[in-house]
């Protein structure tokens, strides 16, 4: 069955201070945000009814609101519990909420001094964010041409919109190669992250590797997992990763809100295998964040 598209769903969305028609909310084609990329967002995981992390990503959202030079027109406080009653409204058990923040239509120009800062937050049931049957076999990426910019040419740990162009481009390149998702260098070649997940190898020893977070976000899956290897006695080696060394790794997995621990069997030519290390760390997550004791 086809997926109901975005703007033909039914219910609430939290809008500007109070609840409208879902099919009601709407922006003006010429809103800054839509324009210029003047736009920030979330991606936030509800699992059992509970938003995971949810304090972590409205201070992140902030956090990004700030580095483009916008400020939010409520509280955090307010936004937290906005976003808890739109899941509850929306009946939402297992799935995503996306709270995104924009300036509008007031100003039609690079400066946007004046325009009026909109916000507004949805929710919909949401499974696997890849096929669940390539989870269990790992995914394969490409390695994309786009590289994530030098750090002092963008706001890098922010989720703005605009800094999600290179990734889409990168995304669909990798999906007419048949690949599932494309991983991305940073403006050095070193390894980075995937289009929308950060990236952790296994070697040999049962270390695990990931890339520095210096030019890309510090995912807050990222760090969840970080934790959760450390209990285990496991290893993390943070380091810059040329693409070559990939030879040198036997698994390799991705980590996000929306991906959660995604295994990876090759990255262009490299191939990997989904160990018990990642099947384990995979079956923590899921504990932490159905708050159930891991076995």
């Amino acid at each position: 069955m086809e997926p109901i598209p975005f703007d033909k769903r039914s219910g609430k969305i939290w809008f500007n201070g109070s609840l409208s028609n879902w099919s009601d909310v709407k922006i003006h084609v010429l809103s800054h945000g839509l324009h210029y990329a003047s736009c920030v967002f979330e991606g936030e995981r509800v699992y059992d009814g509970e938003i995971f992390k949810l304090e972590e990503h409205t201070d992140r959202l902030f956090h990004s609101a700030f580095r483009l030079g916008f400020e939010i027109p409520y509280s955090k406080k307010v936004l937290n519990q906005s976003c808890k009653d739109i899941v509850a409204i929306q009946k939402v058990k297992n799935g995503y909420v996306r709270p995104v923040v924009w300036r509008g239509s007031e100003m039609m120009a690079i400066s946007a001094q004046k325009t009026k800062i909109h916000v507004a937050i949805a929710t919909w049931d949401w499974g696997s964010y890849f096929d669940p049957n390539l989870k269990l076999k790992g995914i394969k990426l490409d390695i994309s041409k786009w590289r994530r910019p030098a750090p002092d040419t963008i706001p890098w740990d922010t989720k703005a919109s605009g800094l999600y162009m290179i990734c889409t481009l990168s995304k669909h390149e990798a999906e007419k190669k048949g690949f599932t998702d494309s991983l991305m260098l940073d403006y050095q070649g070193n390894v980075a992250e995937a289009t929308g997940a950060n990236v952790f190898f296994k070697n040999n020893d049962n270390e695990l590797h990931t890339p520095i977070p210096d030019s890309f976000l510090n995912g807050i899956t990222r760090r969840c997992v970080i934790e959760i290897a450390k209990s285990k006695n496991i290893k993390i080696i943070e380091r810059k990763i040329k693409p070559e060394e990939l030879s040198k790794f036997t698994g390799c997995f991705l980590t996000g809100t929306a991906a959660e621990i995604t295994p990876v069997s090759q990255i262009d030519k490299y191939k990997f295998t989904v160990c018990d290390v990642i099947k384990g760390l995979s079956e923590s997550y899921q504990a932490m964040v159905r708050k159930k004791t891991a076995a």
